[in-house]
């Protein structure tokens, strides 16, 4: 199937889900259900996690068997969520692959003449934008059977007048185009980034990393205009203003055709860049410093190389899957979890006094990354005595820090959240206080959370932040009652069937629409 036929992977993804409640509100078996419509039990299952194509025939019979009018064809309201909590999750869950990882690659992708396999792909929404944009401009992507694997093949010229402009301002992703384009074009226009509300988020330390490589980008009517003046191949130096995981990403894509060998200082080590490191190190660029601040990339000016690589686990889902079993009192083991991206984590969790135990470490499909599997026990938690906040890592990850916020709402004692990053991302912690928490805005950056918190249900409207979201979401698993999220989604941008895996580990979860 290739991607030109699949633009509509969220909608089937949530025609899934809806599927899934009314077959489990019918007390059907997926087998079951199959025997009613003559397929196998093998098509509900891929119906279920939005992997099969749908015509109006086979929704028809869906409706049919199921007794409802489940699905109305060109419906475009919202998805929320009903929510019945106070009940410990129990079982397993295993970790998804890295969003960040798949997006970086899918960028990468444009560097190389040859094919691009990519394995154990995330379907979410963001992977779909991205890929909206390459073929909107000739790219050729084709799912595999299973919908995992994603080949990529790009032609020889792209036409960049074709590209999608809606999907590539939906993402602030788009931004990393910069660094391949800059060896396929003298001049070209790009859509503004977008992404989250998180308030300002300054491109120039893109500008900075890019430069040097002969590129000079000036916003006009909602673009970027990029010119780029061709430099000889020779050595150089890029320090980067921000130690920031696209920037890194964006001057790694640079220097992978740049002939001669480019020195990056103050580069980010982060998970998703170790991923594009070990892609271009396929495609046969050299790279030293893998893991470190310190980045030297010896560059080809042709890369054309048939390259197979499997992405590595999302250390960000880990921390959600855990916070949900710690916040509801659960215990419950998070599969291939990497441990590399997750030990500050850990440790600040143990001094607030959570019981875990570790696997022994084994590798990652990709051969480097460490992964353990983490098993919770229900713990009384206390606030820790210093302030949490992210750090580049390896410090606290960014994206993991608005988790402390839900989990400290159940310790006992005061915590600051400081998110010294964002602008806004702070303010929509605050919702937490409808579901009972005590969380005081201090500034625009900053959170006080006293606990412990008797939560109870509540109809919250979804923050427009990925990582609040599920914040939200995961505070109303540990909520008595029913509760209700309403336009949720958001967290489909960087969640793969997020509510189907916590139902499966006792989670009560109905998505419905209006």
């Amino acid at each position: 199937m290739t991607l030109t036929d699949d633009t509509t992977g969220q909608s089937l993804r949530q025609i899934g889900a809806l599927v899934r409640d009314a077959r489990r509100h019918h007390g059907l078996t997926q087998s079951q259900l199959a025997d009613r419509l003559g397929t196998s039990q093998s098509a509900i299952a891929r119906i279920e996690q939005g992997n099969q194509n749908l015509t109006l025939e086979l929704l028809g019979r869906l409706s049919a068997a199921l007794e409802s009018e489940l699905i109305t064809v060109g419906r475009t309201g919202p998805t929320h969520l009903r929510v019945t909590g106070g009940t410990p999750l129990h079982g397993s869950v295993t970790v998804k692959s890295s969003k960040n990882a798949a997006v970086a690659l899918l960028c990468a992708s444009l560097l190389n003449r040859g094919r691009t396999t990519l394995r154990n792909v995330s379907r979410i929404v963001e992977v779909d934008r991205i890929l909206d944009v390459l073929t909107s401009i000739g790219v050729q992507a084709t799912w595999d059977g299973a919908g995992r694997d994603l080949t990529i093949v790009v032609p020889e010229r792209l036409d960049l007048s074709a590209i999608d402009a809606d999907a590539a301002r939906r993402t602030r992703s788009i931004i990393m185009f910069l660094g391949p384009l800059l060896h396929r074009a003298e001049e070209f226009q790009l859509p503004y980034a977008g992404g989250c509300d998180l308030g300002t988020r300054t491109v120039q330390p893109h500008m900075i990393a890019l430069r040097p490589f002969g590129l000079d980008v000036e916003a006009h009517a909602g673009e970027y205009h990029a010119t780029v003046t061709r430099r000889p191949g020779s050595d150089r130096t890029i320090v980067l203003t921000e130690r920031g995981d696209t920037v890194t990403e964006n001057a790694l894509l640079a220097a992978a055709r740049h002939e001669g060998t480019t020195t990056i200082r103050n580069a980010s080590p982060n998970y998703m860049v170790q991923d594009l490191c070990l892609y271009l190190e396929k495609l046969g660029v050299g790279i030293t410093g893998f893991g470190t601040t310190t980045l030297v990339v010896t560059g080809r000016p042709v890369l054309d190389a048939d390259v197979d690589h499997t992405i590595s686990e999302d250390p960000v889902e880990a921390m959600s899957l855990l916070t949900a079993g710690i916040v509801t009192g659960s215990e419950l083991t998070v599969r291939r979890a990497p441990i590399e991206f997750l030990e500050i984590e850990l440790a600040i969790l143990a001094e607030m006094g959570l019981r875990f135990d570790l696997s022994p470490e084994y590798a990652a499909d990709n051969g480097r990354t460490r992964l353990v599997d983490v098993t919770i026990h229900p713990s009384q938690l206390r606030a820790p005595i210093d302030k949490v906040h992210p750090m580049p890592f390896p410090g606290l990850n960014i994206d993991n820090l608005p988790f402390f916020a839900v989990i400290a709402a159940t310790a006992t004692g005061e915590t600051v959240i400081h998110d010294w990053v964002y602008d806004n991302r702070a303010i929509h912690l605050s919702d937490l206080t409808r579901l009972g928490a005590d969380v005081r805005l201090l500034d625009p950056h900053r959170v006080l959370v006293s606990g412990p918190t008797r939560w109870s249900g509540a109809e919250i409207v979804c923050p427009p932040a990925l990582r609040p979201a599920v914040c939200i979401l995961l505070a109303m698993l540990a909520a008595k009652g029913t509760s209700v999220l309403r336009n949720v989604d958001i967290i489909a941008r960087g969640y793969e069937q997020l509510y189907e895996r916590l139902v499966e580990m006792g989670a009560q979860i109905e998505v419905f629409t209006d």
